[in-house]
């Protein structure tokens, strides 16, 4: 299974930023290169943070380890 963990960024603060692993249904099946291009669903994902920007994102094979930016 890949997962997706998205780097973001607070809008106020831009300094501040973290990383969160992605979760939606429609993230479930999610190929590794479609992970690689970015994923079309992550900006549909991103409206539900409007206060968070997209400053990046990681794609991987099973678990997160717990990596903080």
């Amino acid at each position: 299974m890949i997962k997706i963990i998205a780097v973001l960024c607070s809008l106020s603060a831009p300094g501040n930023c973290h990383e969160q692993m992605v979760t939606s249904s429609d993230f479930a099946n999610v190929s590794m290169q479609s992970c690689l291009m970015g994923a079309p669903q992550l900006a549909e994902w991103m409206n539900q943070h409007p206060a968070e920007r997209l400053a990046g994102w990681r794609c991987v094979f099973g678990q997160q380890t717990g990596r903080s930016t």
